[in-house]
């Protein structure tokens, strides 16, 4: 073989080496490209969730917003407290709700036998105010449409039974019943003279729903940590894990000897 075919050979094998790396490169940086694409897409993908999680829980309060129309009889700041009982009680109690909370539940479960007890005796006022936690927590506007509904409820004097009644009924945590307002409507049925043409108009067009909303905001200020919150002249004794209805009875007594 001549030198000058030797030295074909040679410069072609060196061709192929560098055409090979140049190729082992592209290779390389086509491998880092979809790597990286797919850290930025996982990394979209949870900055979208944190943004869910992060929301979760968030009231949107541009739902219920529109004109506050307080329902009647309605006392306190902002006249955003439903009173239950005799102005002239000596013993307030202020309990924040929501109707699709299972604890409010079962507080009322336990407790209504002796609020009732204390309130149509005199010795104790009530004062409720409505939340719309769950709706928040689980999604949906179950919370805030039965909280309508119960102030609809108010301005017919029938608060008390319907706000039994709602709880008596609570569907599941993650059942957002309460959302349809003609279950809520069927429910009124079972509280004597509520089902009037003024209740269903009321509880149809959400009259109260901007009242409800300003409540939900003033729980939030509040620094509550969740529903129910219970305060017996100002101090929570929901927190309280000794407390009964026998010692809230007993302190209801207590302090209107003073």
């Amino acid at each position: 073989m001549s030198e000058k075919n030797r030295e074909g050979k040679r410069t072609a094998r060196e061709k192929l080496a560098v055409e090979r790396e140049k190729q082992k490169s592209a290779d390389k940086r086509r491998r880092a490209l979809i790597v990286g694409g797919a850290v930025v897409a996982v990394l979209g993908l949870a900055a979208v969730i944190g943004v869910v999680a992060a929301n979760a829980g968030k009231d949107d309060d541009s739902e219920a917003s529109g004109p506050v129309v307080a329902p009647s009889g309605a006392q306190g700041k902002d006249s955003l407290a439903i009173p239950v009982g005799k102005d002239s009680a000596k013993s307030t109690l202020t309990v924040w709700e929501d109707f699709r909370c299972p604890a409010c539940k079962s507080f009322e479960t336990a407790y209504r036998p002796v609020i009732h007890e204390l309130t149509n005796a005199g010795e104790l006022k009530v004062e409720y105010h409505l939340v719309t936690l769950i709706d928040g927590n689980m999604r949906g506007t179950g919370s805030r449409n039965a909280a309508n509904a119960a102030a609809c409820a108010q301005d017919a004097g029938k608060f008390p039974a319907y706000h039994d009644v709602l709880f008596d009924n609570q569907p599941s945590e993650v059942d957002d019943a309460y959302a349809d307002n003609a279950k809520l409507i069927e429910l009124a049925g079972k509280v004597e003279g509520l089902d009037t043409p003024a209740f269903r108009t009321c509880v149809e067009k959400g009259t109260h729903n901007g009242w409800v909303a300003k409540s939900h905001q003033a729980f939030n200020k509040g620094g509550f940590s969740g529903t129910p919150t219970v305060l017996f002249d100002g101090k929570n004794i929901y927190q309280d894990r000794t407390m009964t209805p026998a010692k809230l009875k007993q302190m209801v007594e207590e302090a209107n000897k003073e």
